[in-house]
């Protein structure tokens, strides 16, 4: 049966119609966690006890952060599933993931940034985990760029495969750096499940907005997905089907 649905899966017709059932639903849910999150961390959740209110743009910098990682993720198994299985859909979602990661990235710096001011006195420390973001910034620019770079589609496309693999070691760097080095960023706080280092009442707001763009990241992904089978795919009956209706 899983087999048989992720068999259906690789069809662009049949994604493409999937998906156009799912977007309105994951539009949906994206801002009513968005509507939860951003009232409650914004204007229900208590000032911290040492940053006072400043402490409130970890409602988008830990989300933002967490997205930039967890979209290299789905993009490093899409590059191996494209390898190795030469399925359309997941080259698809390396393209449409690129931009997405990189913008979630740049946010995760800055935020960063923004916030590391008044905490640690500075915008910018070379510290562990801040520079193996910024890493991961440049692979995501060099992974759009090396797309573009190559006039041959499908040559240009195992490039970046091949290329996303190679640097998804960075991913267990990132995660794993304030334990591995001495850092100034601090641990684990929500990924303690026995023991959160922080309230329930600033928690929930929290995963609420880590939810909220994790759907964001969904529609987004979803539209720019189905704008790529358009144009890939421009030549089959569906998809001029599809241009007669519009």
């Amino acid at each position: 049966m899983t087999w048989t649905f992720f068999h259906k899966l690789g069809s662009p017709k049949y994604f493409y119609n999937l998906s156009g059932k799912l977007l309105p639903w994951f539009s949906l849910c994206c801002a009513l966690f968005f509507a939860y999150g951003l009232v409650g961390g914004l204007f229900l959740s208590p000032p911290d006890y040492q940053q006072g209110d400043g402490f409130r743009i970890i409602y988008v910098h830990v989300p933002s952060a967490m997205m930039s990682m967890g979209v290299y993720s789905i993009m490093a198994i899409s590059a191996f599933i494209a390898l190795v299985w030469r399925m359309k859909l997941a080259d698809a979602v390396v393209a449409a993931s690129a931009p997405i990661g990189a913008w979630f990235t740049f946010l995760a710096l800055f935020t960063g940034a923004v916030w590391g001011k008044p905490m640690w006195g500075t915008w910018w420390v070379w510290d562990a985990r801040l520079t193996s973001e910024l890493i991961l910034l440049f692979i995501y620019f060099g992974i759009i760029a090396l797309r573009h770079a190559i006039r041959d589609k499908n040559i240009g496309a195992k490039a970046v495969q091949i290329f996303v693999l190679v640097g998804s070691v960075n991913i267990p760097i990132i995660h794993y750096s304030v334990k591995w080095w001495n850092t100034l960023h601090q641990g684990a706080t929500i990924t303690k499940f026995q023991k959160p280092s922080i309230s329930p009442e600033m928690l929930y707001p929290l995963l609420a907005m880590i939810l909220a763009f994790g759907l964001y990241y969904a529609v987004v992904l979803l539209i720019r997905i189905r704008c790529e089978l358009i144009k890939r795919e421009e030549k089959t009956n569906w998809v001029q089907q599809i241009v007669r209706q519009a």
